[in-house]
């Protein structure tokens, strides 16, 4: 379908996109249509991937009310419309709103999030208006984006037509993979992407069955009317006046044999690394071990706790609550894990291919006896479910070493009530709040290790059922919004 606009000048476009959308505003007063329904939901999206209280930059912003939506601690609104930024000034007074161009507005301050919602299928330059949002974005910023689909072309000129949508001036009907092309050339990388809105009218009971639930299946997903897009920098490996430091936390639970070879095998990385351990109602002599070999060992830089509670999650969050490092990582005391793989996790973390490391232990072969093989296929199942659930691959959700940046913790834990403590394991918790808060998740392949002292932990078919319980509750919080 071609435009009759597909002629005019960069200049022209914009002229004739301004007075459109002026029109449009002075008219939205006594709208009727589709539109209300349709951008309540896009509300709702974008409130589950935006937390609370960030610095929001909406380009194309409209009326505001998406951006109002998000509860922003700094919330600046931008369009080329001045009808539109009048109206919006008046429906939001607590935010700000400036008249200007999307691929031209400058800003002094940068933002945690900036948001392109329903604009890409009419500004003259995409890769022009990315490359803006580039300079406008802090280096560990996300871009969100959502863009109709070009299989609702045809319906979305019908209803313009029929008066049930706002009329629009689309001319770029882009793929997924259009965006990701363009986002890659402006220095952005995808992060996930989903398929959104099955229908854009608010039928009770049967849109929430399609758009919150169906939209989710193959193939109905890819009937969704909008696709939704998160990014963030390419490059944001982040600057130090020294290298960080590096706490390493070491849950303990009847690992008494296993305490000297952490002491003598973890090493020393960037900025200098401690050791944390924390003792778990052990049975056997794991906290006399413990405090033994820390004073067998004046070189090692050593914390020792005692945790009050149950489980492995527990002793983690009371580990990273004492760490004084920069970087936390995670290190299980059965020692399946080598200590000596950590500096490839630390390095992929300070280089910035990732927010989030997570250890995998299914890519190479494991050990005879490292894993038994209901563990192995109970390992396999939830890697795919919770793959499925975070919208990013996750090949192995049990393994023990995690690692990420303490500041971003403390970010997870201050979101922590939209999941709750009731992750036994400790590794849900963190996979759960870092797909939350769209961190770039990166699995780091570790050649696993058997035990060589003391008896697994995990008790399969309890701890399996439990699992299962986590899938359900991940799915009504993270997918089924």
């Amino acid at each position: 379908m071609e435009s009759e606009n597909s002629n005019l000048s960069a200049e022209e476009h914009r002229l004739v996109r301004s007075e459109h959308w002026n029109k449009v505003a002075m008219k939205m007063h006594s709208w009727r249509g589709w539109g209300g329904y349709y951008h309540k939901r896009l509300n709702e999206i974008y409130s589950t991937v935006v937390p609370s209280g960030l610095k929001v930059l909406e380009l194309g912003c409209g009326n505001g009310e998406l951006l109002a939506a998000l509860n922003p601690l700094v919330g600046v609104g931008v369009d080329f419309s001045a009808e539109m930024i009048s109206l919006a000034s008046k429906r939001q007074p607590g935010l700000q709103f400036i008249q200007a161009n999307a691929e031209e507005f400058s800003s002094e301050e940068k933002f945690d999030i900036v948001i392109l919602s329903d604009i890409l299928n009419e500004v003259w330059d995409v890769q022009e208006l990315f490359e803006n949002v580039r300079r406008l974005i802090k280096p560990n910023g996300r871009l969100l984006i959502n863009v109709h689909s070009r299989l609702w072309e045809l319906p979305l000129t019908l209803a313009v037509k029929l008066r049930l949508a706002k009329p629009g001036l689309g001319e770029n009907w882009l793929t997924v993979s259009d965006v990701e092309n363009l986002l890659n050339l402006s220095d952005f990388e995808t992060i996930k992407s989903s398929h959104e809105i099955l229908t854009p009218f608010g039928i009770p009971l049967l849109a929430p069955f399609l758009n919150k639930f169906l939209v989710r299946f193959w193939p109905f997903n890819h009937l969704g009317l909008t696709n939704f897009i998160v990014a963030r920098p390419s490059v944001i490996a982040r600057s130090h006046k020294t290298q960080p430091k590096v706490s390493v936390i070491v849950p303990a639970r009847n690992e008494a044999g296993n305490i000297e070879n952490i002491l003598s095998r973890v090493p020393e990385m960037g900025g200098g690394t401690e050791i944390v351990f924390v003792e778990g109602n052990s049975t056997d002599n794991t906290w006399e071990t413990i405090l033994e070999g820390i004073k067998q060992h004046p070189e090692k830089n050593c914390q020792s706790w005692q945790q009050t509670g149950k489980g492995k999650g527990d002793a983690d969050r009371l580990g990273f609550a004492k760490a004084t490092g920069e970087i936390l990582m995670i290190l299980d005391a059965d020692l399946t894990v080598p200590p000596e793989d950590l500096p490839r996790f630390y390095d992929a973390l300070v280089s910035g291919k990732g927010d989030f490391i997570n250890g995998v232990r299914l890519v190479y072969p494991m050990e005879e006896e490292a894993m038994r093989f209901f563990n192995l296929i109970g390992n396999k199942f939830f890697s795919l479910a919770f793959s499925w659930l975070l919208g990013q691959p996750v090949k192995d959700t049990l393994c023990g070493t995690k690692v990420l940046w303490k500041i971003d913790y403390e970010r997870i834990a201050n979101n922590r009530h939209v999941f709750g403590e009731f992750d036994p394991f400790g590794d849900f918790d963190l996979l759960f709040g870092a797909a939350r808060l769209n961190f770039k998740i990166i699995d780091l392949p570790i050649r696993y290790k058997a035990r060589t002292y003391g008896t697994t932990n995990i008790e399969r078919w309890k701890h399996g059922w439990l699992l299962l319980r986590m899938v359900a509750f991940a799915a009504r919080r993270i997918k089924f919004i």
